[in-house]
């Protein structure tokens, strides 16, 4: 099963968090929304959306924001246990509202890079 993850290199935590998966976990293929025109055919998102949330394409299917989270870090044996911890209904709900929070912050913050759009 291919995973492909959608992230915002352009953003100093997005690209220090995806760069700290990349060295351990190799079975994730990362592209940047940023540099990478290819990500608006296969991920059917806008520039916008794709730079407010972190992106998975999973079996054709595409996940965004803490959901995403949960499957990148399914995949990596040392974070597991937190997304078994984070999948916990109370705490998913909590655990979202933080990441739409903190996520709409990077968004104005980077909200830039719009400005070049196609």
């Amino acid at each position: 099963m291919e995973i492909k993850g959608y992230f915002n290199n352009s953003c100093k935590i997005c690209r220090a968090e995806i760069n700290h998966y990349k060295k351990i976990n190799k079975t994730i293929c990362w592209a940047d929304v940023i540099t990478d025109r290819n990500v608006f055919h296969e991920t059917k998102k806008s520039k916008k959306e794709l730079i407010r949330r972190l992106h998975i394409k999973r079996d054709n299917k595409i996940l965004s924001g803490l959901d995403a989270f949960l499957i990148v870090w399914r995949e990596i044996p040392r974070y597991r246990i937190l997304a078994k911890f984070v999948a916990i209904p109370v705490i998913y709900h909590l655990g979202w509202l933080i990441y739409e929070f903190l996520a709409i912050i990077l968004f104005y913050k980077n909200k830039y890079l719009l400005k070049n759009e196609q």
